[in-house]
């Protein structure tokens, strides 16, 4: 595989994003964002940066009904600072959390345009918890959804997969989805943990059956477990589905020093399943992959994930072979549990 010229890997990044402001000792801050920035200096030359446009209203409203948006902006113009007990206001969120929408939507236009080849979003506030009508767990919109909301209306894309592997389940993204079949939306997540959905009867609903696939994961799971999952469970099913782009709601929150959770994923892997989704991207849809920042709340989270990121999808070192499904482990009984929701559409799932 060759490296990618310097063009091939889009960062959207706008200082703005450090506007919307958190409460004294609240995980999701601005200095988030310099954890990440601090990355990117070892591929200076190999990226291409560009500072995104707000999305607008239409946009937002093939994912969130008005009413929803229209509180969080008078929330916001009235100096509001809490939607609930996790989820915080300042008097500029409603333009940055736009921003952050538009940031999603920028890079997966300019992916599915051919412009770039991989991109990453580095936005925030982060967006998969975000349900049509409610803000919650530090998302206010909901951001990848409104780019694939956007892609489908604006690009004519048909078939997208949704990836999530932030520690958290992406309930507001699965709810978005759940019952159209042109987006495949597959999860892994610490379970049971917040916000309590994703179990492995969660499948998609009407014409959508089938097109939800969760993986839900004990405390505890490291990079065995969750290489295991995207090759035995992910690309398998993406191989059948044959997604036009990949979009990864990318939070790096299972990773082992986060305060957050009680995963142990290390750096080495998340590169390992970087190359593993970049490999699927080059089988399936010429490379089209988009990464767009969700959790992550520790510094060392955040910049080892997001160097492991920009250093598997800019490198040529190919993917790990397929984690070895042994007779008793985590990784067998998920893998048997998630094949007994859904062989009969994916019966691939726990092959190499």
């Amino acid at each position: 595989m060759s490296v990618p010229l310097p063009h091939d890997l889009l960062v959207i990044d706008d200082p703005r994003y450090r506007e919307h402001e958190a409460p004294t000792g609240h995980p999701e801050c601005k200095e988030r964002l310099l954890a990440v920035r601090r990355a990117f200096d070892a591929f200076a030359d190999s990226l291409a940066f560009a500072r995104p446009q707000e999305a607008s209203v239409e946009a937002i409203l093939r994912v969130h009904g008005r009413e929803h948006i229209e509180q969080v902006e008078r929330a916001c113009r009235a100096g509001q600072s809490q939607l609930d007990a996790d989820t915080y206001l300042s008097s500029r969120s409603f333009e940055i959390a736009r921003l952050a929408c538009g940031g999603a939507i920028q890079m997966a236009h300019a992916i599915a345009a051919g412009s770039a080849r991989t991109g990453f979003a580095v936005v925030r506030p982060p967006g998969h918890h975000a349900e049509a009508a409610r803000a919650m767990g530090f998302c206010l919109f909901n951001n990848i959804a409104v780019a694939v909301r956007s892609l489908q209306a604006e690009a004519g894309v048909e078939r997208i997969l949704v990836v999530d592997w932030d520690v958290h389940h992406g309930n507001g993204t699965q709810h978005s989805f759940e019952d159209d079949p042109g987006v495949l939306f597959l999860s892994t997540h610490q379970f049971p943990f917040y916000p309590g959905t994703g179990d492995f009867s969660e499948r998609g609903v009407a014409a959508g059956e089938g097109a939800t696939i969760n993986i839900p994961l004990p405390a505890g799971c490291g990079d065995a477990e969750y290489k295991g999952a995207l090759a035995r469970i992910a690309i398998p099913a993406a191989l059948a589905f044959r997604p036009e782009i990949i979009l990864v709601s990318c939070g790096f929150d299972a990773h082992r020093a986060d305060p957050l959770a009680a995963m142990q994923i290390s750096a080495e892997g998340f590169g390992a399943m970087t190359r593993l989704l970049r490999a699927l991207a080059d089988d399936v849809c010429g490379g089209r992959i988009g990464f767009v920042l969700e959790g992550g709340y520790a510094p060392a989270s955040l910049y080892e994930g997001t160097t492991a990121l920009l250093q598997g999808l800019l490198g040529a070192e190919p993917p790990p072979p397929a984690e070895a499904i042994v007779k008793g482990s985590v990784l067998a009984r998920v893998v048997d549990r998630v094949r007994a929701v859904h062989a009969s559409r994916y019966p691939e799932i726990g092959r190499a």
